[in-house]
C-alpha cells in the first residue's frame, strides 16, 4: 500500500546543534562563497583585465563568461541525481575539489580558449555544491532553524565576493596572483567541508531513499514547481547585466579608476553577507512578498549602476542594494525549494538553481553583443525593468510556512504517517 511521506526530522545522531552541527553551517557558508563568489562571480570583476590581457571584446567576454554558467546547469543535474546515492558530505568535497581545479587553471591560462575552460570548470564547482549543502543541513539541522541555517549558507556567496574585491584590490598589477590566493582558500575551504559535514551513519547505509532521485519515482513534480522554475529563470536572467558587466560599466564611467570598480565589488559583497537574514525576512512577510520586494530592489539597482558618470555614490549604493537583493533572492529560490520538495531537497534546489543558472547562461552572450553594438545604458536599464517584471512571478500555492501571511488560506493537513509494517 501506498503511503505519504513525511519530511524526515534531523538526523539526531549528528553533532548537537550548539557544537559540529553549527560548524557544518559555516564550512557551508564558505563553500558556497568559494564556488559562487571566487570561482564564479569574480569573473565579472576581473572581465576588464581579461579582456586586456588575451585581446577580446566584450562579445567574445560574454560568451566565455557564459560557459560558466552552462558548466553549472550541467553539474548541478549531475549533482541531484548522485547526492541522494552518495550522500551530502562526498558531493560537496567534490565541489570543494573541483573549485581550486578550474580557479588554478584560469590562473596560469596561457590563452583564451584555456581561461574559457577553466572558467568552465570554476562555474561547474557552483552545481555540484548547492544540492549537497541543501540536503545537509535539510538532514541535521533541526526544523526551527532550518530555513535560518539554509539562508546563511546561502549568504556565503556575499562572503566570496567580499573576499574578491579586496585581494583583486591588492593584487591589481597581476590578475594571476589573485587566482592563485583564490586557488588555495579553495583548497583550504574542502579541507573543513570534509571535516565538518558528518559522513552517513552506520555501515553500508543506503542513500537513495524512496521517492529521491536514483530511486525511479524521484523526479515526479509537484503542483507549484512551473512557477518556482520560470521565476528562477527570470531572476538569473535580470542579474546578469550586474555580474558579467557591472565592472566594465564602472570602469568606463570611472575613466579606468579600478580603485573605484573594487571598493564598488567590495560593497556588493558586503551587502550580500545581509542575505543570511534571508530566512527572517520571510518569516516576517511571507515568502510571495519578499520575492516581489527583492525583485523591484534588484532592478532598481541595476538601473542605478548607470548613473556612475553623475555621482560615484549613487553606483555604491546601487552595488549594495544588488548584493542583498540577489543573495536574498536565491535564499528565497532556496526556501521556496525547499517547500515545494521537503523530503527532496536536492530535487528542488537541483530545479530552482539550474533555470536561474539557465538565464544567467541565455543572458550574458546577449548582453555582451548589445553592449559592443550599442549604448550600455540602455541595456542596464532594459534589464533592470526585466527584473522589476519578475516581481508579478511569485509562489501561487500556498505553502505551509506562509499560510498565515495569505488572508483565508488554509494550513494544509499534515501527511499521514507511514503504516506500521
Amino acid at each position: 500500500m501506498t503511503t505519504a511521506k513525511t519530511t524526515p526530522p534531523a538526523d539526531e545522531s549528528a553533532p548537537s546543534a550548539s557544537g559540529p552541527r553549527w560548524a557544518m553551517v559555516g564550512a557551508g557558508a564558505a563553500l558556497i562563497g568559494t564556488c559562487y563568489g571566487l570561482a564564479r562571480f569574480a569573473y565579472g570583476l576581473f572581465a576588464p583585465d581579461f579582456q586586456a590581457e588575451f585581446a577580446i571584446g566584450s562579445t567574445l567576454s560574454g560568451v566565455i563568461g557564459a560557459g560558466s554558467y552552462v558548466g553549472y546547469c550541467v553539474a548541478i543535474v549531475a549533482s541531484l541525481l548522485i547526492t541522494p546515492r552518495y550522500g551530502p558530505r562526498r558531493v560537496a568535497v567534490l565541489a570543494g575539489l573541483t573549485a581550486p581545479l578550474g580557479i588554478a587553471t584560469v590562473a596560469v591560462a596561457p590563452s583564451a580558449p584555456v581561461l574559457a575552460a577553466g572558467i568552465v570548470v570554476a562555474g561547474s564547482s557552483t552545481g555540484i555544491a548547492s544540492p549537497p549543502m541543501a540536503a545537509a543541513v535539510a538532514r541535521w539541522v533541526r526544523q526551527s532553524s532550518r530555513d535560518r541555517a539554509q539562508t546563511i549558507v546561502n549568504a556565503g556567496t556575499g562572503l566570496g565576493v567580499l573576499i574578491s574585491g579586496p585581494t583583486a584590490l591588492v593584487l591589481l598589477a597581476d590578475w594571476r596572483w589573485a587566482w592563485g590566493t583564490f586557488a588555495v582558500i579553495a583548497a583550504l575551504v574542502t579541507g573543513w567541508v570534509a571535516w565538518a559535514i558528518p559522513a552517513p551513519s552506520g555501515p553500508n547505509r543506503p542513500e537513495v531513499q524512496p521517492g529521491e532521485p536514483g530511486s525511479g519515482r524521484g523526479m515526479r513534480l509537484v503542483p507549484g514547481t512551473a512557477m518556482l522554475v520560470i521565476a528562477s529563470f527570470v531572476m538569473g536572467l535580470g542579474s546578469i547585466a550586474v555580474w558579467t558587466f557591472g565592472r566594465e560599466l564602472v570602469d568606463r564611467q570611472a575613466e579606468g579608476n579600478t580603485t573605484i570598480s573594487a571598493a564598488v565589488w567590495i560593497a556588493l559583497g558586503a551587502s550580500g553577507v545581509l542575505g543570511a537574514f534571508g530566512g527572517d525576512l520571510i518569516r516576517r512577510v511571507g515568502l510571495p512578498v519578499a520575492w516581489a520586494v527583492l525583485m523591484v530592489a534588484m532592478g532598481a539597482a541595476t538601473a542605478l549602476f548607470t548613473l556612475g558618470s553623475a555621482a560615484m555614490l549613487l553606483v555604491l549604493l546601487a552595488a549594495a542594494v544588488f548584493g542583498a537583493s540577489y543573495i536574498g533572492l536565491t535564499g528565497c529560490a532556496l526556501i521556496w525549494s525547499t517547500r515545494l520538495y521537503p523530503d527532496r531537497t536536492s530535487l528542488g534546489v537541483g530545479l530552482s538553481f539550474f533555470t536561474l543558472a539557465a538565464g544567467q547562461a541565455a543572458g550574458a552572450p546577449v548582453v555582451g553583443a548589445l553592449i559592443g553594438a550599442a549604448n550600455p545604458t540602455g541595456v542596464f536599464c532594459a534589464w533592470a525593468a526585466l527584473s522589476v517584471a519578475g516581481a508579478a512571478l511569485r509562489p501561487r500555492r500556498v505553502l505551509p510556512a506562509d499560510a498565515d501571511r495569505i488572508p483565508g488560506a488554509r494550513t494544509p493537513k499534515p501527511p499521514r504517517s507511514p503504516a506500521p509494517r
